[in-house]
């Protein structure tokens, strides 16, 4: 006799805090502040776990006022004042409607605060303003992912490698949407990818997180006797 699965639900739970790291960014490009394009979303050496609380980074490509609301909800942020986060990024957006980034900021608040239909339609404001948002469309399957609505959080995570096919985290949620829906080789092809490129980025803490991934989802189905 086999024996059966461990449930998936409690294998996703262990990987929560990686899941909600990923929406953690530093290195973005200031041209993603402002045009739709392709972005290298990391640069090369950087982690996202060393400062887990700290809102995605951003150039000052805007008036100074901008840049100070940011700083100002980035520092709210990691405070740990979420409520003051969100309001100052309201009065951002109320300022400066077509910002792409203030609206992605606010949806990592919104979901941080357990907000996810508001989350959801602060990603897709920012989508709006910036159709080629990669971070938003993984963050907002990310969302999808946290209410087990699998099939948009897959759809969501396609976008984003569609807009960049070496999204490392993007390849490890979908690989884990996979897992989720059955699909444990697309769940390990999609892995190898994300653990090579974090491998060339020097990325050991991702690395060694997808390592482990792996290793559960390979062995999760070996039979055993009764």
């Amino acid at each position: 006799m086999k024996v059966k699965r461990k449930p998936k639900s409690a294998f996703v739970q262990s990987f929560s805090g990686m899941m909600l790291s990923i929406i953690t960014v530093t290195g973005l490009s200031p041209l993603a502040l402002a045009v739709p394009r392709q972005v290298s979303l990391h640069s090369p050496g950087q982690s996202v776990e060393r400062q887990p609380q700290k809102l995605a980074q951003f150039s000052d490509t805007g008036p100074s006022q901008r840049s100070q609301m940011l700083q100002q909800a980035n520092a709210l942020f990691n405070q740990g004042d979420l409520t003051g986060a969100e309001e100052n990024l309201r009065e951002l957006i109320k300022q400066f409607p077509e910002d792409a980034f203030g609206h992605f900021q606010l949806g990592n608040v919104l979901f941080r605060q357990k907000k996810p239909e508001e989350a959801i339609s602060s990603y897709q404001e920012a989508i709006r303003f910036q159709p080629k948002y990669a971070l938003a469309h993984n963050a907002m399957g990310m969302v999808y992912a946290s209410q087990s609505r699998w099939e948009e959080a897959i759809s969501e995570y396609k976008k984003a490698l569609e807009i960049n096919s070496n999204y490392g985290e993007a390849l490890t949620n979908f690989a884990l949407a996979m897992w989720q829906t059955n699909k444990k080789d697309e769940a390990l092809s999609s892995l190898e990818k994300a653990l090579n490129i974090f491998k060339e980025q020097n990325r050991g803490e991702k690395v060694n997180q997808v390592e482990r991934i792996l290793r559960e989802i390979k062995t999760a189905d070996d039979p055993g006797v009764s």
